[in-house]
C-alpha cells in the first residue's frame, strides 16, 4: 500500500491523522508541503484543496482527519 500525508509543521489535524496511522501500524511517506511548492501543487491537482492534512492511499484522496475514510482505504 502507498500512503502519503501531505502536511505542515503547525497543523494540528496533521498530527491527528500521522498518529492514527502510527497507532495502527501502517507506514507512510510524510510530505511537508510548507517546504515543497512542488508537492503543494501536486497536492491541490489532485484534491482540489490547498489546506492540510491530505493524505493518499494508492491514489484515494482523503481530505482532513476523515477516521471513517481512513478506516475504510486501510481496510481496519
Amino acid at each position: 500500500m502507498d500512503i502519503k500525508v501531505c502536511t505542515t509543521p503547525v497543523c494540528p489535524y496533521c498530527v491527528l491523522v500521522k498518529n492514527f496511522l502510527k497507532q495502527n501500524g501502517v507506514a507512510f511517506r510524510e510530505i511537508d508541503v510548507s517546504k515543497d511548492k512542488t508537492r503543494a501543487a501536486e497536492m491541490i491537482r489532485k484534491s482540489g484543496q490547498d489546506g492540510v492534512p491530505v493524505t493518499e492511499i494508492d491514489g484515494n484522496i482523503v481530505i482532513g482527519y476523515d477516521v471513517k475514510k481512513l478506516k475504510e482505504l486501510l481496510r481496519l
